[in-house]
């Protein structure tokens, strides 16, 4: 059940703040670290190796974007060199199956999408 405050947003009005939130857990790249770290803890390098093709900037702004809204915890351990580890908060936790879904989604649907844009794109061409 909503809480009073809840029930007071609506994502759909140009002001909510929920909608910050919507273009973090919508991100392509929020989206595949969310994967990568539904599989356990990572280290910053281990994360750069399993989401191929994102830099190590964007890997950067996206932990901390996930880190100060509650996603993602970041450990640091005193050692030489410092470890520093990222895990899924439990709120995190909660996005790892809606976010699986998206993926598996994406997986079986591709052929039909790029199918469509190929025809649109035959269209549009004239």
């Amino acid at each position: 059940m909503l809480d009073a405050s809840a029930r007071e947003l609506d994502p759909y009005q140009a002001g909510c703040p929920t909608r910050r939130i919507l273009d973090l857990i919508g991100g392509r790249w929020t989206v595949l670290i969310v994967g990568a770290l539904g599989e356990g803890t990572a280290r910053f390098s281990e994360l750069l190796r399993r989401v191929d093709g994102i830099s190590q900037k964007m890997l950067t702004q996206t932990l901390r974007s996930m880190e100060r809204d509650g996603l993602v915890i970041r450990t640091v351990t005193a050692e030489v060199p410092v470890k520093v580890e990222y895990t899924l908060s439990e709120a995190g936790r909660t996005l790892t199956e809606p976010l699986r879904a998206l993926e598996r989604w994406s997986i079986e649907h591709f052929s039909g999408v790029a199918a469509s844009r190929s025809e649109y794109e035959s269209r549009i061409a004239g």
